[in-house]
Parts: C-alpha cells; sequence; structure tokens
C-alpha cells in the first residue's frame, strides 16, 4: 500500500485522537529549551562516547544486578548480548560466589557475548573487600578479573545493607581506609558504587582523591536496597528502622554535588568518571543528567533492564532500541536550560 492510500487513514486517526493528545500545562518537562529549527532527523540511533578507555556507541551503563539464581544466566548472557549489540557498559552482579567456587561461573562468563570492545566489571561488597584484605587473599580478586576477562571490579559500598540484612556481613573499618588500602595492592581498575541511597558530598569529596576508574552514583530514587533487605527481614522491625531507608541524595543532587567538588578541587581530582544512577526512568533522565554534570559520564539503569532480560533477548532489544532513539532525538532537539 503505498502513501496515498494510507493518507485517509492517518487524517482519521488525527480527527479521532486529537482530544487525548493534549498536554497539560503542569505536564511540560521544563528542564529543556526545545529546538525544532536547529537540527534535521539523526541519521543513526549512535550517541557515541569515550567511557573507561573504550567506545562506547550509547552513553548507557547496564548496572550491576544479578548472579547465583536459577535466572543469573540468562539475564546476565542477555544483558551482554544487547550491550554488544548497542554499545553500552555493564557491570555485573555480586561475584563474591565464585571467588571459591566454580559453581556458578558460567552465569557471570558474558566476555564471549559482549566482546573485548566494551567495558564489563564484576562486583563485590565492601564487607568481602574488609576480609579479603585482612586474611591477604586479595588475590583472589585477580583471579577473579583474569578468569572473567573483566576490566575491573565495582565495589558496592553498603553499610545500612549489610547491618539490616539477616545475613549480613559487620563492616569493622571505614569503607574509605579498606578501599585506600585495596587500591595500593592491586593493579586493575576500581570503580565505587553505592546501593540505592547515594553518597554525600563529603564521601564524594574523598573519593574523588582517590585514583579510581570511576565512581557509580546509585542514588536514591531506584532500587533502594535497605528498604530491600527491611522487606526481606522480621516484619516487627520494619516500621521502627524505615526512616533510616528514606535518607539519601537523589541523583540530580548529586550531579550539583560532584560540579561544585570539582570546581573545590581542581587538580586535586584524581577520578574523573561518573556512571550517573539511581532513579533514572528513562533516556530523557539520562540525557538530561549526563548533559549537566561536568565529567566525563554514562548513566546506568538496572531494574528495567533487569524486566526486559528476564523475559526474552527481543524484549530487551526492543526496550533499549527505543531508548536509543530518544537519546538521538533529544541531542538533536533539546538543549539543557
Amino acid at each position: 500500500m503505498g502513501k496515498k492510500d494510507r493518507k485517509p487513514d492517518r487524517k482519521k486517526d488525527h480527527i479521532d485522537l486529537a482530544f487525548l493528545s493534549q498536554l497539560k500545562k503542569d505536564q511540560i518537562d521544563t528542564r529543556f529549551y526545545y529546538e525544532p529549527i536547529l537540527s534535521p532527523h539523526p541519521d543513526s540511533l549512535a550517541y557515541p562516547v569515550k567511557f573507561l578507555g573504550k567506545s562506547l556507541q550509547l552513553p548507557i551503563w547496564v548496572s550491576s544486578m544479578t548472579g547465583g539464581t536459577k535466572w543469573a544466566k540468562k539475564i546476565n548472557h542477555n544483558l551482554a548480548r544487547a550491550c554488544c549489540d548497542f554499545g553500552m557498559g555493564m557491570g555485573l552482579g555480586s561475584c563474591r560466589m565464585i571467588l571459591d567456587s566454580d559453581e556458578h561461573f558460567e552465569d557471570f562468563n558474558v566476555r564471549p557475548v559482549i566482546g573485548d570492545h566494551l567495558p564489563l566489571y564484576g562486583n563485590i561488597g565492601i564487607a568481602q573487600i574488609e576480609r579479603l584484605i585482612d586474611s591477604e587473599k586479595t588475590f583472589k580478586l585477580q583471579k577473579l578479573v583474569d578468569r572473567l576477562r573483566l576490566d575491573g571490579i565495582i565495589i558496592h559500598v553498603n553499610p545500612l545493607q549489610e547491618f539490616l540484612q539477616p545475613e549480613g556481613d559487620r563492616i569493622t573499618r571505614r569503607p574509605l581506609d579498606t578501599i585506600s588500602d585495596l587500591l595500593g595492592r592491586i593493579d586493575f581498575n576500581i570503580i565505587v558504587k553505592e546501593v540505592g541511597q547515594g553518597l554525600g558530598m563529603n564521601s564524594l569529596k574523598a573519593l574523588f582523591q582517590l585514583p579510581l576508574a570511576a565512581i557509580d552514583f546509585g542514588a536514591s530514587g531506584g532500587t533502594n536496597f535497605t528498604i530491600l533487605e527491611l522487606l526481606r527481614g522480621a516484619k516487627e522491625k520494619t516500621p521502627s528502622l524505615t526512616p533510616i531507608a528514606q535518607v539519601g541524595h537523589s541523583a540530580e543532587e548529586m550531579v550539583s554535588f560532584c560540579n561544585e567538588i570539582k570546581s573545590e578541587l581542581g587538580t586535586r581530582i584524581q577520578c574523573h568518571e561518573i556512571i550517573v544512577s539511581g532513579g533514572i526512568s528513562h533516556f530523557l533522565d539520562g540525557y538530561y543528567l549526563i548533559n549537566k554534570l561536568k565529567f566525563s559520564c554514562v548513566y546506568g539503569q538496572a531494574s528495567r533492564f533487569l524486566h526486559y532480560a528476564k523475559e526474552s533477548y527481543q524484549s530487551l532489544a526492543d526496550y533499549v532500541k527505543k531508548q536509543a532513539e530518544g537519546l538521538v532525538l533529544s541531542r538533536s532537539y533539546l538543549r539543557l536550560k
């Protein structure tokens, strides 16, 4: 059917849908200037960036999620395939269980899927890092990096989660001291992230002065692992401890912190790359935040990727394609206010 044949249907659609297509004033996204006459339509879905020493085709990071469950292999392999197809970076879920056992190794063995040209990082908790240092077994981290052909390790800093987790580990030293100690023992890249409540100004300031590959926000607004552990724990404890899970920092607030710190610290900054994550619902949130931030950065998502990766690869690919379309349209026609 040619264009002429479709035209009557299109016009009828316009009439039928006109009253359903009206946007109220309070629904307008006021973060941007819309500039419709300054660019043609984008001619590809690429939004290329350099990040962690590699070339990405989209400024998107698939944030650390899962391992060791019956769904883990399917999820991780689907995610790695999407990263390869669309040019994104990836963080694996907690790799703790394969430090001493091969039982779940294939759940995490995705380098053959994602390829060597994209960043791939493992994930270990700060409490486990502390134990490895105390027992003089940090060589296990190097072994993990070598076996999974990782670009480095993400340390997730989660004191509230560990404290409230029924089977959680106790952290006996300042995470900052543990991270600094580890950096003096290894020669692979380290990223530090929070797990759903973000990082305050002083924590960020201290991290920026360490030779980290990147900082991952893990800001408040997305999955909050403190709340998750409260939900897993005894029901009688949940109401009394819930207030501590409600503190934290949004990704937008943390962007402002980082820009202020950059001006204050200047040449004392040793970490120059950031993964903006936590509460990013869609491409427009991501586009806004990475363009507001005065560092080399990408934005990360976790739960939305997890949802589609668990369904099927096609569902995941369709989702990522829509995000890519939204990003290139945003780059063409939107400017931050």
